[in-house]
């Protein structure tokens, strides 16, 4: 260290004969030394300049609370009105929010309603006034005549016409849950046993008599967050009945969970007494043992009972099983997965006589992961669909309805994600796809059409994107919405017989998010660790963004193999601006082991849930190479659920790259998780592998900060996860910081959402940035929550 303190001397040789002083021994040479020091400390001073109060204002105006008052995001979700080409959507723009209506055989656009006629109808029964332009309901039905509008308000429901204007509250029968598809019919469960009540004359025939508690009909495994909203482990439930499309039969299960192991959980701080409260409900952990099911039909109304003939299913989580039948009422389908996902077979049911049959089973070494086997039947012939990651690639293959396999449908290294529509008339087939076009974000999908046969192969959605469809009942048109994380995009009607346009029906407006200097986020391709992978990324700059400022790292994280997560849309790319306007650079990865891709790149995370950082770092230090702005040496990290596992996991794997993470909710030990998703991706039987890529076994690894949050009241992971890492932690003597938040269920949720952001945000200004977070600023519920303005204009009318 140089110490700029000079000794000086008069200094006679000044010509003029003014008193001057110059530099003792070598001194210039040193003023010179402490003039750079100074310059460059006055650098580093500017380029710490961030996580300042106009930062942090900054940054909450990208909440989506606040980012949906300045800028609107076309992203058309329609709702066909029973078979005809007529859809509604609701538009939510800075404006207010509106239902549209769509006829797309006459190629109209209209309000679906005189938005301030319903607001006054409304506004006269409840005695409240309601904003036309923010009416307290996100969802409608049209009657069958489209004369009348159903919605939800209160958790009761309204019906309101359109023509003069009436609106009614209903009644509980009302309530579509349960309702046969001719609504004579309602199911109900009452203790423990099934019912059935006529609509029209409100007799009741009870359906079952053996029911009893822990062993009872039509009654789903309840999750934690159905307990604390209700205050009771009695919840109520509507019945779980699968009605026949002619209303003359209904199939549900028979649940024994008498054996099943528990999870209890304490509401430390419930709303409505001082004392807490302690829910307990059906958590099977790896390897335990699982509630189980039996299908049962009804006839109705004679009541006459069939039971199916089928081995219990197994129920790995909550729950329970689900069914369908075909359009003749004279089937019912459903898929089965075996313990460990190692098989899933499509299995078929006779309502007559419940005899059952196994259509199509698919197997694997590793396991059949049931988000990529989806699947369809044709139901004029019989014959399914299936979707099949067996030849590296996920594809479709055509099966008989005996179970032959009759063609494989598609081919090639890319994608199918999703069975849109299938045409049995004309026997093709519409479905989304990515990785088939050329020069493209290989996660991109499109929406492709193809014949039974695998020929004639059309891509309907051309626009180099991110495509998300709708296709009618009919299958004639569909609703396009497409864009890019640097394309805002548009949503589009179009004819699904070769994709051309009928009309555009939204588009994004950015201008003024571009008004504040703000840039779109940026895509990176890079490699993996082996070298030789493809991977894909996005970068976010803050608004003020400098180039030739040297800028911390934040990596956003989630690894779950059940997805990828790197956003793929203009609108999902939004919701990591806000931390990027704290003075980082906020990268997201999706490395191997995620889906999307091929089986082989999907496989690397079997047994291997803690292998996918070495990618990450990888890729960070490839942007860092590239973008001299980013600072590989100041890296932090966070993540909710299987991202906050990762974000604790890769600072222990990684602590001399990873110098400051926040982990949230995380899954730190697999042992300790839920066992659907760990015995399909961490692998069953349970081996050592378990224990290895445990947080908790890591403990010790720790070097940087790490803050730790969880929910009492987390109805995805308990928070007995986080307390096992938390005395592992402990143990090994290690520092680091924590918070157990009440009424927080999985995420950052909750009352206290708003001051956990904050947190989250503090934490790496302080301890990345090495800045200074303003004591004074406090963010609120609607800078978080979409539309927080409806109770500022719903009271109550004197």
């Amino acid at each position: 260290m140089v110490s700029c303190w000079f000794e000086f001397q008069p200094d006679n040789t000044n010509k003029a004969g003014a008193s001057g002083f110059r530099l003792h021994r070598g001194g210039q040479m040193i003023l010179n030394l402490c003039r750079t020091i100074a310059f460059l400390f006055l650098l580093a001073s500017v380029g710490l300049a961030q996580g300042t109060l106009d930062d942090y204002e900054r940054a909450r105006q990208f909440l989506p609370g606040n980012l949906q008052h300045s800028t609107y995001v076309a992203e058309v979700a329609p709702h066909w009105i029973h078979k005809a080409n007529r859809f509604w959507y609701h538009k939510i723009s800075p404006k207010g929010s509106e239902f549209i209506l769509v006829d797309a055989e006459h190629n109209t656009v209209a309000p679906a309603f005189d938005h301030e006629k319903l607001a006054a109808a409304l506004a006269r029964v409840t005695r409240r006034d309601f904003s036309s332009t923010d009416l307290p309901f996100d969802t409608i039905e049209f009657s069958d005549e489209q004369r009348s509008i159903s919605f939800e308000l209160d958790g009761k429901s309204w019906t309101c016409t359109v023509t003069d204007y009436v609106c009614e509250p209903g009644s509980e029968d009302d309530s579509a849950e349960g309702l046969s598809p001719n609504k004579k019919w309602k199911a109900l469960v009452k203790d423990h046993n099934l019912f059935v009540k006529n609509t029209s004359t409100g007799a009741i025939t009870q359906l079952t008599h053996d029911g009893i508690s822990g062993w009872d009909y039509a009654t789903p495994l309840p999750a934690l967050g159905m307990l604390v909203e209700q205050g009771t482990e009695e919840v109520t439930q509507p019945a779980a009945t699968f009605w026949a499309p002619d209303s003359t039969k209904l199939i549900t299960y028979r649940t024994d969970s008498r054996a099943s192991a528990r999870f209890t959980s304490i509401q430390f701080v419930p709303p409505d007494q001082l004392r807490p409260k302690a829910y307990s409900v059906v958590y099977p952990l790896p390897g335990e043992m699982l509630a189980r099911s039996e299908p049962v039909i009804f006839e109705i109304p004679s009541g006459k009972r069939i039971d199916v003939n089928s081995p219990p299913i197994e129920l790995p989580f909550q729950d329970g099983p689900g069914f369908e039948w075909s359009p003749d009422s004279k089937t019912v389908f459903y898929d089965y997965d075996e313990r460990g996902f190692k098989a899933r077979e499509i299995r078929t049911i006779d309502p007559e006589t419940g005899e059952q049959k196994v259509v199509v089973q698919e197997h694997s070494d590793q396991y059949v992961d049931p988000g990529q086997a989806f699947y369809r039947f044709d139901h004029q012939t019989g014959e399914v669909l299936l979707a099949s990651e067996r030849d590296g690639w996920n594809h479709l293959y055509l099966y008989s309805k005996l179970g032959q396999l009759e063609n494989q449908v598609t081919q090639g290294q890319w994608v199918v994600r999703q069975i849109e529509y299938v045409d049995e008339k004309n026997r093709r087939v519409y479905f989304l796809a990515a990785g088939r076009e050329k020069n493209e974000d290989p996660y991109q999908t499109h929406l492709y059409s193809i014949g039974f046969d695998g020929k004639g192969l059309m891509v309907l959605t051309p626009e180099n994107a991110n495509h998300s469809v709708s296709v009618s009942p009919d299958g004639v048109y569909f609703v396009d919405t497409y864009s890019r994380p640097d394309l805002p995009g548009e949503s589009v009607l179009r004819r699904s017989k070769d994709g051309s346009a009928v009309r555009a029906l939204e588009k994004t407006d950015v201008s003024s998010l571009q008004s504040t200097g703000w840039k779109f986020a940026q895509p990176f391709q890079g490699k993996a660790a082996d070298g030789t992978t493809d991977l894909y990324g996005l970068i976010w700059k803050p608004s003020n963004f400098n180039p030739a400022k040297k800028y911390p790292v934040v990596e956003h994280v989630y690894t779950g193999p059940h997805g990828f997560f790197v956003p793929k849309t203009f609108g999902g790319s939004l919701h990591l601006q806000s931390m990027a306007e704290l003075g980082f650079i906020v990268v997201m990865i999706d490395g191997r082991g995620t889906t999307g891709r091929s089986r082989a790149f999907h496989w690397f995370s079997y047994r291997n849930l803690g292998g996918a950082f070495e990618d990450h770092v990888a890729m960070i230090k490839q942007m860092a190479a590239k973008f001299t702005y980013m600072d590989a040496d100041r890296v932090g990290i966070f993540g909710t659920s299987a991202g906050g596992y990762g974000a604790a996991h890769a600072m222990l794997v990684f602590p001399e790259f990873y110098k400051v993470g926040v982990t949230i909710s995380g899954d730190h030990d697999a042992r300790l998780d839920k066992a659907w998703w760990n015995e399909l991706y961490q692998g069953y039987p349970l081996q050592d592998d378990y224990a290895a890529q445990s947080n908790m076994t890591l403990a010790d690894k720790l070097q940087g900060h790490l803050l730790i949050e969880h929910g009492d009241i987390d109805d995805n992971v308990h928070p007995v996860e986080t307390m096992r890492f938390v005395d592992a932690l402990m143990s090994a003597n290690k520092t680091f910081d924590m918070l157990l938040v009440p009424n927080m269920r999985h995420g950052e949720s909750g009352p206290h959402a708003p001051y956990l952001v904050k947190r989250r945000w503090d934490y790496f200004v302080e301890y990345l940035l090495r800045a200074t977070s303003p004591k004074d600023f406090s963010l609120k519920e609607e800078d978080l929550s979409l539309r927080p303005h409806r109770q500022a204009v719903e009271h109550t009318m004197h």
